[in-house]
């Protein structure tokens, strides 16, 4: 009897050891997915943060249109997600404020050309729906603008001979004046949203040196210092892009010099003017006397 209990023992050991057991591992979180609200196809890559973001194509060509879209885990009543791009050297070219749909979903367009994408190499996204616990970054490639300074506007400055050229985001130039005093161009501007102005300076007009040197301007928007690219340096002009966020209504460029606000004309009618006062005095041996 003894021994026919150890047999059935064994049996059962043995049967336990090529069961389940009772206690399985706790599964993992599946991975959030969701679907494309303008294609209606699944997003790629699936995400398990609070975002995701991704682009069409790993790459793009000069005027190619780039389709940013992903999806939210979670759906935020009046909050947009905002999308940001910015280029291999770090200049920020886009800043758009894109809906969120009741589906969880995003998407936006945009087209790949102009002065600020002249840079080839890789572009960074960057998207945040409210605080920034929520955000996501892809890239891609591009292999670079060969439109210059694109479309391209240009403005007199007032109280100078000179005009600039510049292009704009999300909002317009409504003028530009020179101040002497603080050696800097003053930009008035009215926006739609955050954007960004690209302008060409003309170092005739403004420039900024030290000991004959290229030296950084400073870039005040509402007075409030703020950061910019220059992104191209000749001889002649630098021109700068500027990121500014919308109700801005003022930027100001200082350097170490700007032109006098009488102009390179009135200062040569200056000139001649005075030439011609010397020259008569001579003449007529007219003499200018003191009073005592």
């Amino acid at each position: 009897m003894n021994k026919f209990k150890g047999l059935v023992l064994l049996a059962i050991l043995v049967s336990a050891a090529g069961s389940s057991p009772i206690f399985a591992s706790p599964a993992t979180s599946p991975s959030y997915t969701g679907v494309n609200s303008t294609t209606g196809m699944p997003l790629a890559p699936s995400i398990t943060g609070a975002i995701a973001v991704t682009t069409d194509k790993p790459s793009y060509n000069d005027g190619d249109k780039i389709t940013i879209s992903g999806t939210s885990r979670d759906y935020i009543s009046d909050t947009t997600v905002t999308v940001m791009i910015r280029n291999p050297i770090g200049n920020i070219i886009k800043i758009d404020q894109v809906e969120l749909g009741t589906d969880k979903t995003y998407s936006t367009t945009v087209t790949a050309s102009g002065s600020l994408w002249q840079a080839a190499g890789t572009y960074q996204v960057m998207v945040q729906l409210g605080s920034k616990d929520r955000s996501a970054e892809t890239s891609f490639q591009f292999t670079g603008s060969v439109a210059g300074t694109g479309v391209g506007n240009t403005i007199k400055v007032d109280g100078t001979d000179f005009s600039v050229t510049y292009s704009i985001t999300n909002g317009k130039v409504l003028g530009i004046k020179a101040d002497t005093l603080s050696k800097s161009l003053i930009v008035s501007i009215q926006t739609t949203g955050d954007g960004v102005l690209t302008i060409t300076l003309p170092r005739g007009l403004i420039d900024a040196k030290v000991s004959g040197t290229d030296a950084k301007y400073i870039v005040l928007n509402d007075n409030e210092e703020s950061d910019f690219q220059e992104i191209n340096t000749t001889r002649m002009d630098r021109t700068l892009s500027i990121p500014f966020t919308d109700g801005t209504t003022q930027i100001e460029i200082v350097g170490t010099f700007v032109i006098p606000e009488f102009g390179p004309i009135a200062a040569l009618v200056l000139v001649v003017a005075i030439a011609s006062i010397i020259a008569i005095s001579s003449r007529t041996g007219l003499k200018f006397v003191p009073k005592y």
